[in-house]
């Protein structure tokens, strides 16, 4: 006999966390269309900001002169210069006043951040996640949230990688076992339940 899957409630306890939604990283090449994630994520945003509840928009940036970038020895090295400014706008139509707005220098957006700071602060247990990419951005920030004791929600199909094998190995195999696997759909519903 099987379990019957449990009904996602969410509370005023709930953040939505978005990762990536900026200009340079929507504008690169996904699996799943980036303006489909980017609409989802607005779908979201608008629904937790109805709701009252916090809205954290994570970007990744660096300084002009590129010294805080990444320095590891790795067979596939991260840029190696800052991108321009342009790179870390978050699009108008997602921001919104009083959205928390974290800048990330690594992969994990609670790595050098005051991200954790910012959730404990406004008494939020569980985040709801997504955002560009699944295997890395989205899925570094849920393992550390998960280390730290939050109850995750991945909200699958506003999520992206830029490889559709690595978004489902993330999805099939790593978050079933950190949280519970939801769409944009559920998760407002549940918000409005």
């Amino acid at each position: 006999m099987t379990a019957e899957p449990h009904r996602l409630t969410l509370g005023g306890d709930t953040a939505l966390v978005l990762i990536d939604l900026q200009t340079g990283i929507l504008d690169r090449p996904t699996a799943k269309p980036a303006p489909e994630i980017l609409g989802k994520g607005i779908a979201l945003a608008e629904a937790f900001r109805a709701h009252r509840l916090p809205v954290v928009l994570v970007k990744v940036a660096w300084s002009p002169d590129g010294g805080d970038l990444p320095t590891a020895n790795v067979d596939r090295p991260g840029p190696a210069a800052a991108p321009p400014a342009a790179f870390s706008e978050i699009p108008a139509e997602l921001a919104a006043l009083g959205d928390v707005v974290v800048t990330k220098r690594h992969w994990g957006a609670f790595t050098g951040t005051e991200l954790d700071l910012q959730l404990r602060r406004r008494g939020i247990h569980r985040i709801v996640l997504a955002g560009i990419s699944s295997s890395v951005g989205v899925e570094s920030t849920a393992r550390t949230a998960w280390e730290l004791s939050y109850d995750l929600v991945f909200a699958e199909d506003a999520t992206a990688d830029t490889d559709a094998d690595s978004h489902a190995h993330t999805f099939g195999k790593i978050f079933p076992r950190i949280g519970k696997v939801s769409t944009t759909d559920e998760i407002i519903a549940a918000l409005d339940s």
